[in-house]
């Protein structure tokens, strides 16, 4: 027979999540996050000249008057954007713990979501050409109960992501016993 009382005591001491050392994605992903971006609106840039240029269709007035200002815009949207996500791949990070993974992400809006590993239900790495060309691969962390990922740490390095997968498998039912 069981005769353990239940025992739910109040915490005092809360831990501090600023402690937390988080490692940052390497270099090679933000440059080519940044160079991904600006390739983008270069070719959003030369659509709208080929489109004023062309003749084989006659565009409407309302965009071929706005050519110039609609350029513009992408250009702007060419400079703002990847600089504001250059700055944003700068701040993101994860922290592998015994027993949580974290990521932060985020430059004005920032977040922290930290799964247990106990509640990981499984991993999935992911590798798109360019990461694979790269050497780089997303991890993918879903958890128990969810459809969807809770949280994907884009840009590490494969041999990394590996690790890290490896190490949730393998310790996600350790956990329960500690």
């Amino acid at each position: 027979m069981h005769t353990e009382e239940f025992v739910n005591s109040p915490i005092n001491e809360l831990p501090d999540i600023e402690t937390l050392e988080f490692t940052p994605l390497p270099p090679l992903y933000r440059k080519l996050n940044l160079l991904t971006n600006l390739c983008l609106f270069l070719f959003l840039l030369l659509a709208t000249v080929a489109l004023q240029w062309q003749s084989w269709m006659t565009l409407p007035l309302v965009i071929s008057v706005n050519m110039d200002t609609i350029r513009f815009g992408l250009s702007l949207a060419a400079v703002v954007i990847p600089g504001y996500l250059y700055l944003a791949d700068k701040r993101k990070g994860y922290a592998l713990r015994q027993h949580d993974l974290s990521y932060r992400s985020g430059l004005i809006f920032i977040s922290v979501t930290t799964q247990p590993v106990l509640r990981i239900q499984h991993v999935e790495l992911k590798r798109g050409p360019i990461e694979r060309k790269a050497g780089l691969a997303s991890l993918q962390v879903f958890s128990a109960g969810g459809a969807m990922h809770t949280f994907a740490i884009p840009g590490l390095p494969l041999a990394k992501a590996k690790q890290i997968r490896r190490f949730i498998l393998e310790h996600k039912d350790i956990a329960q016993h500690d």
